[in-house]
């Protein structure tokens, strides 16, 4: 529930200003997740950077974002929004820094965790303020900006990468993907300060920091040998992590039980996956995500094996990012079709465009990539609201904060376990090897197994139970 206001202050002139600045900072998180993938192998050869760092350089990001999703939105609650996002942007700009100045590649991985920290801070504010600046009849057209900006970003991620590498600004190559955010931050920090009403919850949640922490270590403890167990020949350091990570997350499903019995707010809240069809809707957001890999493995594939520049691997994967933007169009008449099948029906365009990658990169015929990268990225755009909303309205309002905090947390970790589990698989195959066909041979294999993953989740999304929330 949101601090009262009168009609006046709802209708505040500066709205859509602020509006403008909130999704500056929306635009932020998605986009340094999709932009990065384009620059790894220049990050590899300037940094001489290890398969395994390339990886924790996309996982580091995603799984800290996840972990810290919820707590974000809570720290706006109590501390006002747009205090909050303010702290999220400055932290954001000076995480960024260290990644563009980074001298390492272990200093490159701590900056890419802290940029995951600072979106996570960040980014729930903005969904958080419009819900609380926009009265009920702008509220609808202020949300499709807000979900228009995530097609936006995935887009000028890939683009704008191979751009500003190619550009060598100051001849600064991929430190320039990072540094960007300095100025965009300079002008929307100051402008969020003056144009943005704060805002706050009046009934806010308390900080579960021991779940938070908890999951953090259970993640970690798993995601990390997955990744590094490869490279450093599984030492018993890391197979000891490794067995410690069901007990971590045994410890943390104990603490949050305990916490919700005692009348606290845990950030997984055992009683909410009592909800029929929640937990199978989770498991498939999980695995939904698994085209994070993709991004990794075709932009190694683009230019480690055919030997494009950068920016020639961003136009290639332009498609995908096309029909990530139409595809959300496409939405609302697939779900009046298909109904509750929506979601699945997303995912099957996606496992056939992975498929048919697989089929045309493995006979040598690339340059017919087009169509099937494009119906991966309508996939995604059809499926990924359809998935949202279908498990999101399983629960009452009261709880749909809290649902939406969840399922995207799932969605993050399921990238971060997409990268460690297909990337490790990818890198196996491939070995030391770089011929062209080695890497096509390995790049088929890891893109057969994230359209398994799309299977999966489209199979646990069609057998989701009708949905009887109470609103």
């Amino acid at each position: 529930m949101e601090s009262s206001c009168d009609p006046e202050d709802k209708l505040d002139p500066r709205r859509w200003v602020a509006l403008v600045i909130l999704l500056a900072g929306a635009f932020l998180p998605p986009l340094d997740f999709f932009i990065v993938n384009v620059a790894l192998p220049s990050i590899r050869d300037d940094l001489r950077a290890s398969a395994s760092t390339m990886q924790l350089i996309i996982s580091g990001y995603a799984t800290t974002y996840a972990v810290m999703l919820i707590t974000g939105g809570r720290l706006g609650d109590l501390y006002g929004r747009r205090n909050v996002f303010l702290v999220g942007m400055v932290g954001f700009a000076a995480a960024s820094a260290i990644c563009g100045f980074a001298w390492s590649p272990s200093i490159l991985i701590i900056g890419r965790v802290l940029q995951g920290f600072a979106a996570a801070v960040m980014a729930p504010q903005a969904l958080a303020s419009i819900n609380a600046i926009f009265p009920e009849h702008e509220k609808s057209k202020a949300l499709s900006f807000y979900a228009l900006t995530f097609g936006l970003a995935s887009m000028a991620g890939l683009f704008l990468g191979g751009v500003l590498i190619a550009l060598d600004i100051f001849g600064l190559g991929w430190r320039a993907i990072f540094l960007i955010n300095l100025p965009v931050i300079a002008i929307a920090a100051p402008s969020a300060s003056i144009m943005l009403r704060e805002t706050r919850s009046e009934h806010p949640s308390k900080l579960d920091l021991g779940g938070a922490l908890l999951i953090a270590l259970a993640l970690f403890a798993l995601i990390a040998p997955l990744i590094e167990g490869r490279e450093q020949g599984w030492p018993v350091w890391l197979l000891s992590m490794l067995a410690a990570s069901p007990l971590l997350f045994r410890l943390f499903w104990r603490f949050e039980r305990n916490l919700e019995a005692a009348g606290g707010d845990p950030i997984l809240a055992p009683s909410l996956l009592n909800v029929p069809g929640l937990k199978r809707g989770l498991i498939a957001a999980l695995f939904f995500y698994s085209l994070a890999a993709f991004w990794l493995v075709f932009s190694v594939y683009e230019q480690s094996g055919l030997g494009r520049t950068p920016f020639q691997a961003g136009l290639a994967i332009l498609p995908a990012a096309v029909g990530f933007v139409l595809g959300p169009f496409a939405s609302e008449r697939i779900l009046s079709v298909f109904g509750r099948y929506s979601a699945a029906v997303g995912m099957g365009l996606q496992a056939v465009g992975l498929f048919a990658t697989a089929v045309l990169i493995s006979s040598d015929h690339a340059q017919f990539l087009f169509l099937p990268l494009f119906l991966i990225g309508a996939g995604q755009g059809i499926a990924l609201p359809n998935l949202l909303k279908s498990v999101v309205q399983r629960v009452g309002k009261t709880q749909s904060g809290l649902a939406s905090g969840l399922v995207n947390s799932m969605l993050q970790i399921g990238g971060a376990f997409a990268v460690a589990i297909v990337g490790g698989l990818f890198f196996s195959i491939l070995g030391s090897a770089t011929d062209v066909d080695s890497i096509g041979r390995a790049y088929s294999v890891a893109a057969i197994a994230i359209a398994i993953c799309f299977l999966v989740a489209g199979w646990l999304s069609a057998g989701l139970p009708a949905n009887n929330a109470a609103h």
